[in-house]
Formats: C-alpha cells, sequence, structure tokens
C-alpha cells in the first residue's frame, strides 16, 4: 500500500523537503556565527518546519492505515447513514395555517412565487 507511485513521491518529498530544512537550519547557524543575528531566529525555524513535514507525513500514514485496516471489507457492505431522520412535512396542501394569519400570507406568497418562476419577488402582490 506505501509501495504505490504516488506514495514513493510522497516519501522522496518528505525526505528532501526534511534534509532540505534542516541543512538550511545548519546553514543559518554558520551565517549567526559569523555575526548576523537575525540568523539564529532562522537557525530555530528551519527544523521547526522540518518537524512539521514529518508530523504531517506521519499523520498521512496513520490515516491510510486506519483507512486500510479490518474494517475495510465491512466498509464496502455497509449503507453510508442517513443524512437526517426522515420525518413527515409539516406544511403543505392541507396543512392548517390556524390563526396565523401571518404564516398563511407567507405561504399564499411562497405558492404565488412557486407558480410564477419567471415573475421578480418585488412584482407580488396581495390579493
Amino acid at each position: 500500500m506505501f509501495w504505490t507511485p504516488a506514495w514513493l513521491v510522497r516519501h522522496v518529498l518528505a525526505a528532501t523537503l526534511v534534509v532540505a530544512f534542516l541543512g538550511l537550519g545548519w546553514w543559518q547557524i554558520g551565517r549567526a556565527a559569523s555575526g548576523n543575528l537575525l540568523s539564529y531566529a532562522y537557525a530555530v525555524e528551519w527544523p521547526v518546519f522540518a518537524g512539521f513535514v514529518i508530523f504531517v507525513w506521519v499523520k498521512e500514514v496513520r490515516r491510510e492505515r486506519s483507512a486500510h485496516g479490518s474494517s475495510r471489507s465491512s466498509f464496502v457492505d455497509e449503507q453510508p447513514p442517513p443524512l437526517r431522520a426522515n420525518r413527515p412535512a409539516r406544511v403543505g396542501p392541507g396543512y392548517d395555517d390556524g390563526n396565523d394569519e401571518q404564516l398563511a400570507a407567507y405561504n399564499r406568497y411562497l405558492a404565488w412565487l412557486n407558480a410564477n418562476p419567471d415573475a421578480r419577488p418585488a412584482d407580488y402582490r396581495e390579493v
């Protein structure tokens, strides 16, 4: 699983970045020793970048292992859970608006918009 072309590129890229970042840190130590005080900050920063590359690489390897773990065969056979529970609609034909005139007016407005798809909302006039 870790010998596919995509993973080989990831391995080489991670190793190259770590070596390059550590080399840049070593180079900054040399510059700092020659009197450039700002290079001390960079000498610390580059190894932190190398550590971040290692962190991301380890995280990706663990994620790939968990994706191909023992639950792989059952994952293919299972149906995904519904995104939300199926509930009966509360509005529609025959829905009793009760005494809420504002809700009834809004429902009439929505029905008018549905019946007139090319009209603008500003064209609606309450009858």
